[in-house]
């Protein structure tokens, strides 16, 4: 049974005379900084001059140079995407550090596969949200906490534990509940999923409308009743809080049975095969070294993935539909557009 962990296991304490910076002011990294400042912390902020910047010292945040950033505090948390991190953390962050330092990363995923490997003698730590940066600033206002994993793969100070839950804390992540796992296993779960569940989504979602329009019906009405209405959001929001089992009494009968006497349909070897691949890709660092490749060439065939993929006419019939119904009138209030979540 893993180790899940509540504000009731961590002291505030611990971070006494700990000196923060956030490295990096995206989505998460605002949505941290901000946890930490209303929790009662000093942070500073470590960031390009840039627009993130600006709205940094809009938030009332000093602003310095990572490097500078990272020279002058002594608990500093990774926040830059995962590709950038290594190049940025061997030329900016690494010269600096000292004995009893500690690296606090939102994701597993460079140190799981050799990217970026920390001297022996600062504390390495990780908390991966489960939820987006967005959520990590919405459910701090709320009071709800949101789920995480948590990890320290070096203890160099032997208080590691103790300063990483007192983050954890003051990040508001104990309220809900945050559970240790390892820096590999939350990188290999985090890529599972974007690379089986995601994928597998959306191919589902477009083949069955391509279906039903090709049968004639209003485009309108096929993508509002898979997915633009917002009840697949709701079916799915309800399973997270009750379990997918239970979410299915919030269904009708017809809904329900529709369900459990056509599930077998999809329930064939093949799909497990190609799941199992995907693992083993991950696993490996098969799909690392891809991604490391891909960033290396700029993202071609990124690019190249999203322009095949945006010729389909769907995607003007979904615009029109979301606008027509309104779907579209509560943006994210955050700065950075790049909505990311934990995948």
């Amino acid at each position: 049974m893993s180790m899940i962990y509540y504000e009731a296991d961590a002291n505030p304490a611990a971070l006494a005379e700990q000196r923060i910076s956030v490295l990096g002011y995206g989505n998460i990294g605002r949505s941290i900084a901000l946890n930490l400042q209303d929790s009662g912390h000093i942070v500073t902020i470590g960031n390009a001059e840039d627009d993130y910047a600006e709205q940094a010292s809009r938030d009332g945040f000093d602003v310095i140079s990572i490097a500078e950033a990272a020279a002058t505090t002594t608990l500093k948390f990774l926040t830059v995407s995962d590709e950038v991190m290594p190049e940025l953390y061997l030329t900016l962050i690494s010269p600096s550090l000292k004995a009893g330092d500690s690296l606090v990363f939102t994701s597993g995923y460079n140190v799981a596969f050799g990217f970026i490997e920390p001297p022996p003698f600062v504390d390495v730590m990780l908390i991966a949200p489960r939820t987006t940066g967005i959520g990590v600033r919405e459910s701090f206002r709320r009071g709800s906490g949101f789920p995480s994993f948590l990890a320290v793969s070096q203890d160099a100070s032997g208080r590691a534990w103790d300063r990483l839950l007192a983050v954890a804390l003051a990040l508001r992540t104990l309220k809900a509940g945050a559970m240790e796992l390892t820096f590999r296993q939350e990188a290999e779960l985090d890529l599972f999923t974007q690379q089986t569940i995601l994928p597998a989504l959306h191919a589902f979602i477009q083949t069955a409308a391509d279906v039903l329009i090709k049968e004639g019906y209003p485009p309108e009405a096929v993508l509002l009743d898979l997915y633009a209405s917002g009840e697949l959001g709701y079916v799915l929001d309800k399973a997270a809080q009750t379990g997918l089992q239970d979410s299915m009494r919030f269904l009708s009968q017809i809904a329900q049975y529709s369900i459990l006497s056509r599930i077998e349909r999809y329930n064939e070897p093949k799909l497990r095969r190609q799941m199992e691949t995907v693992l083993g890709e991950v696993r490996s660092g098969k799909f690392a070294q891809e991604w490391a490749m891909e960033y290396a060439n700029g993202y071609l065939r990124l690019d190249s993935l999203r322009q095949r993929r945006a010729t389909s006419a769907l995607w003007d019939m979904e615009r029109q539909t979301i606008e027509q119904f309104n779907r579209n009138d509560e943006p994210p209030d955050i700065s950075d557009d790049r909505v990311e979540t934990s995948w």
